[in-house]
């Protein structure tokens, strides 16, 4: 299997570079200027505090809203170019959720963009979908998502690349690890994500990314209907005419942080 056991044997990196969509952005997890955090970001922050003071260095090229395609177009080149210790890689994603994709393909093309990145960096790191039983709207795709993990840990296999595997993150499951709109994790899922991806790489860290949640009251019938309508309202439609339009989120978005840069 593809190796995710923590067991630390890709050593220290002194350069990261981050390519994805909206999750490694960071969309849900609010920063400073207008900028997203998110889980890349924080796990930068890790990696940084194991080498010495302002030697580490970060870019950020992912993009909401990106398909695989413009992916490995827009991002890949860029990646290769500053040739970074690290490439974490997340894609897929949004062409998993479109009508009519066929996984088999999504992960035929991921393949080609990993072989391409695996020449040219240190080490890249792949990420699984979520299980998305619990989520309104994706729960119909669960089989689907499944499908394009399974190629994406056997690809993962194939290339030596240690698995960021998300659909075994139980504490993601949780409602509290997403943001309002049910799409994007929250700043803690956020953070969850980060303290995992380190695990994966050997890093130690300080708290279990799959620790308990905090209990909270249960919810009545009345309250979980009310956010549902006024998630639909303001999330959903939205989202939905968006597709219609054949419009993107990431239309006119660029990069946050395009060149690696000391943290």
């Amino acid at each position: 299997m593809a190796d995710d056991s923590r067991t630390g044997k890709y050593g220290s990196f002194g350069s990261y570079a981050a390519i994805g969509d909206s999750f490694t952005e960071g969309v849900g997890d609010p920063g400073p200027n207008g900028m997203y955090v998110g889980w890349a970001d924080r796990l930068a922050v890790l990696l940084g505090d194991r080498t010495p003071e302002h030697s580490f260095r970060y870019a950020n090229l992912a993009v909401r809203g990106r398909l695989l395609d413009q992916i490995v177009e827009e991002q890949v080149p860029r990646a290769k170019e500053l040739a970074p210790d690290l490439v974490t890689f997340c894609a897929g994603g949004n062409d998993i959720i479109r009508p009519g994709t066929d996984p088999d393909d999504v992960a035929e093309r991921f393949e080609r963009a990993v072989a391409d990145l695996a020449s040219a960096v240190g080490t890249v790191m792949v990420t699984t979908g979520f299980d998305t039983r619990g989520v309104p709207v994706l729960r119909h795709l669960r089989g689907k998502i499944a499908t394009y993990t399974a190629h994406v840990r056997a690809i993962a296999d194939r290339y030596d690349c240690p698995v960021l595997d998300l659909w075994s993150l139980k504490s993601v499951q949780e409602r509290r690890a997403w943001d309002s709109d049910r799409l994007h994790l929250s700043p803690e899922g956020h953070t969850r994500v980060a303290l995992r991806a380190a695990q994966v790489l050997g890093l130690d860290v300080p708290a279990d990314p799959d620790q308990p949640w905090p209990p909270q009251p249960p919810r009545g019938p009345f309250e979980v209907r009310r956010d549902d309508v006024q998630w639909a309202r303001v999330h959903l439609v939205p989202w939905i005419g968006r597709r219609l339009r054949g419009e993107s989120s990431g239309d006119r978005v660029e990069a946050k942080r395009p060149d690696l840069l000391p943290l």
